[in-house]
């Protein structure tokens, strides 16, 4: 991976964070970590944001992804619209957009819990050009959100955090799952995505412990493979309905169609959905048949895997009647 974090100032704490967790080798941290320190991302989109992005998808033969970590004062949406731009859009899709928002501070009545801070950082940022209200933009980045963690959920108790849930599903778009965070713990493979090798059985990611503790939240994975022809329309609307009736943070696999060459990458984080033409690896999963589909679903919700597995089951016999 590569990471492009973006500070306020000239010293980079979280740089210096990132840089001693080990998420690369020591000799290349200088290539895989990017520090942007000339304020908000959003602000500088084509000064600073696109040209670092070149930049590295110049060396994307040797990257698996781009990590981007805004500041909490960006708008998410003019990040996402600069990555439709013309030279970048066909090298390079949106996984996922996640928000961490504060649970502690929310419970209290504020998106923030010092408002005096987000006053001062809004002031020292030269190139600010977006002075949006703290509410205007907190519902902002929600609604970019396909994924919502709710960080500090062990300060909580259970009716309030209970309540953030009620009010935070109002704000985002359907299907977006929201997911407790206790000392910032969550599985990697919720947050970057999953690793398609494994989840034959289901088994429970994420903060699992003997005491009934609402702020650790079980992730049941499981695969669910299928032989048999699938029309891609109508699958991928059924995982965008189904990802939002079971509170599906993660969903990927494969779609082998008959007559085309690759199979299809399918690629879900909440309600978006990205998918393309893409060879599999050597030991991949394939149909014996030549059409199938490979699926690994993380879920908050048991059964998720089985009715998605009995959708397409039955969307198969509809499918057959109609002809």
């Amino acid at each position: 991976m590569a990471v492009m974090v973006n500070e306020f100032g000239s010293v980079g704490l979280d740089g210096d964070l990132i840089r001693s967790c080990g998420f690369c080798p020591d000799d290349e941290v200088d290539v895989r970590l990017v520090e942007l320190n000339n304020g908000c991302l959003c602000c500088t989109v084509q000064d600073d944001f696109l040209p670092t992005i070149q930049t590295l998808l110049e060396r994307g033969d040797d990257l698996d992804g781009i990590v981007i970590e805004t500041s909490g004062l960006a708008l998410p949406r003019p990040l996402l619209q600069a990555l439709e731009w013309p030279d970048i859009r066909n090298m390079v899709h949106v996984n996922g957009v996640v928000t961490l928002v504060d649970g502690e501070a929310l419970a209290a009545g504020s998106p923030v819990t010092d408002v005096e801070a987000l006053e001062r950082q809004r002031e020292d940022d030269p190139s600010l050009d977006h002075v949006t209200a703290i509410d205007e933009l907190f519902n902002d980045q929600l609604q970019a959100a396909d994924l919502v963690l709710i960080s500090r959920a062990d300060q909580l108790q259970s009716g309030q955090l209970d309540a953030i849930q009620v009010e935070l599903k109002q704000k985002v778009r359907d299907g977006t799952a929201l997911l407790p965070v206790a000392q910032g713990r969550v599985d990697t493979s919720i947050v970057l995505g999953l690793e398609h090798h494994h989840h034959d059985e289901t088994h429970h990611h994420g903060d699992a412990h003997e005491h009934d503790d609402h702020s650790h939240v079980n992730v049941i994975g499981r695969s669910v493979k299928i032989e048999a022809e699938l029309d891609r329309t109508s699958l991928e609307s059924l995982l965008t309905r189904l990802v939002s009736e079971y509170q599906v943070l993660r969903l990927k696999g494969r779609l082998w169609i008959t007559g085309k060459t690759l199979p299809l990458q399918i690629q879900m984080v909440g309600p978006r959905l990205n998918s393309w033409f893409e060879a599999a690896p050597v030991r991949a999963w394939k149909p014996a048949s030549g059409a199938g589909a490979d699926l690994v679903v993380l879920a908050l919700q048991e059964g998720a895997a089985d009715a998605i597995e009995s959708s397409i089951r039955t969307l198969l016999v509809s499918g057959s009647d109609s002809r």
